[in-house]
């Protein structure tokens, strides 16, 4: 039976070109990335897909959400490839534990102002640089090749991306829309969700410092 699944094998190999076969596992590698920085988001980023959902419930419009993702996405970006390419050198143990209180800061902030500020923007971008070196450590567990290490460093950018556009269209579609009134979306959609937030961001917190 492996005779046999060799010998079909051949004629395919047999009609690749010289470096198409190392195009191809490129190709494969770039995909496994970018669908690696996707799950990091969607389903196991669950720190991420709260910093997200918290940057949502302030102001759910479409253009606020797509200002303060762009900070976001522009401030990780930044440290992700510096760390990756050894130029800082993230100390993990600091870390993750304020990647939990940007999370518990950003839900407070829900609470306590009643409409969306433009000093969010550059708040989001300082959390973003912090959140850029979280991915750093995740991927610098999984590795790069080291011949194809600019493209995947960048498809799993780019998954992490797409995970959180997939984060903000679902709250978006599944939630925002049926509140017209804003009045109502705060009372019963800002307040208490940002409050729960705030209480697992604060244990992650106490968990990720002492423990």
């Amino acid at each position: 039976m492996l005779l046999f699944i060799a010998l079909a094998s051949q004629p395919a190999f047999a009609h690749l070109k010289n470096g198409e076969l190392a195009k191809l596992l490129k190709t494969s590698a770039a995909l496994t990335y970018l669908a690696e920085g996707f799950l990091h988001i969607v389903p196991y980023g669950y720190d991420h897909i709260l910093f997200v959902i918290s940057l949502f419930l302030l102001s759910p419009k479409l253009k606020a959400i797509l200002w303060q993702a762009t900070a976001f996405t522009i401030a990780h970006s930044i440290t992700l490839g510096l760390a990756m390419y050894h130029v800082i050198n993230p100390p993990l143990h600091i870390v993750e534990p304020v990647i939990a209180l940007s999370i518990l800061y950003v839900a407070l902030e829900n609470i306590y102002s009643p409409k969306l500020r433009t000093s969010r923007i550059g708040v989001v971008f300082l959390f973003g640089l912090v959140h850029g070196l979280g991915f750093a450590g995740a991927l610098s567990t999984l590795g790069l090749p080291k011949d194809n290490y600019f493209t995947c460093l960048l498809m799993f950018n780019l998954g992490v991306e797409l995970g959180q556009v997939t984060v903000i269209v679902l709250a978006y579609y599944f939630v925002a829309r049926w509140f017209t009134n804003s009045a109502s979306f705060r009372k019963w959609v800002v307040i208490p969700v940002s409050g729960l937030i705030a209480v697992i961001a604060f244990c992650w917190a106490i968990q990720r410092i002492f423990f």
